[in-house]
């Protein structure tokens, strides 16, 4: 199933994305798509059984503004340098185990919203990437199929970053990821039986109509199943937890100089196959 919510910011109301194209209301099912319903089978039943009878009422989608396809995250924990080829371009080796940093829920904004260039800001960058979604309550897992199980889905992450606040001003990345608007998701929540192999998946990002990042998830160096084990070890993953697992090569950062890195104005647009298309101009906060 493709899952989404639609309205504007703070008003969302769950709808989902029939397989002929068509926009359905899921409201007189499901109150909305969070973890709580990504945890209840029987809900989760109950929305299938109603898209299969192809009675939901239809949405009119014009002018209906597409929001963040999960509602109350938890968390965003999210995987860096997890792409061999992002590796090389940054001038670093793979690390021996994954990078692990997070993403405050509050930067995840819909997949069309205004992306803000923060104050002061010389190297906001562009990351597209493979958002996992949990559905079951993941701790001290103790293998890569045993964290694909606990998968309920996966979105288009576009994982922002300020690479001046992240690298050049000392401490942790947070600085230059949690940034306002920093993590727009969806536009759908893909359910993971749609999903045939997470490692299988291409990802490509345009800036201002011209291709930058253009990879596969078979190039990442910690598959999706690992990453969910790993995290598990270190802390307890929740249904509705989001982890972005790191981008492809392509980035501003690992191009020659100068970089070209975002500006107000400039138009982003990224894709990942089978899971929906992003759109975001950049204004100045």
């Amino acid at each position: 199933m493709k899952l989404l919510r639609v309205g504007t910011a703070g008003t969302e109301r769950p709808a989902l994305l029939d397989p002929e194209g068509t926009l359905r209301d899921l409201s007189g099912i499901v109150p909305d798509i969070d973890g709580a319903l990504l945890a209840d089978d029987e809900a989760l039943g109950r929305v299938r059984e109603a898209a299969e009878s192809g009675e939901l009422p239809v949405l009119d989608a014009t002018g209906l503004r597409i929001g963040p396809p999960l509602a109350r995250i938890g968390k965003v924990v999210c995987i860096g340098l997890n792409y061999h080829d992002h590796a090389r371009e940054t001038g670093v080796e793979p690390p021996a185990e994954p990078v692990v940093f997070f993403k405050a829920a509050d930067t995840v904004v819909g997949p069309y919203d205004t992306v803000l260039v923060p104050r002061r800001s010389l190297k906001t960058d562009w990351e597209v990437e493979l958002a996992v979604v949990i559905g079951r309550t993941a701790r001290y897992l103790e293998s890569a199929r045993e964290g694909l199980a606990h998968v309920a889905g996966y979105a288009v992450a576009h994982d922002v970053s300020e690479r001046e606040f992240q690298i050049e001003r000392g401490g942790t990345w947070d600085k230059g990821k949690n940034c306002e608007t920093f993590n727009p998701l969806g536009p759908w929540l893909v359910t993971a039986d749609e999903v045939a192999d997470p490692q299988d998946l291409s990802l490509r990002l345009w800036v201002n109509g011209e291709l930058k990042q253009d990879g596969t998830t078979a190039e990442q160096i910690f598959p999706v199943g690992e990453v969910v084990r790993y995290v598990s070890q270190f802390m307890t993953l929740y249904p509705g937890d989001v982890i972005n697992t790191g981008t492809p090569a392509g980035v501003a950062m690992g191009e020659p100089e100068p970089k070209p890195y975002l500006r107000a104005g400039d138009v982003v647009e990224l894709e990942i196959g089978g899971l929906g298309r992003q759109r975001q101009e950049f204004k100045n906060a």
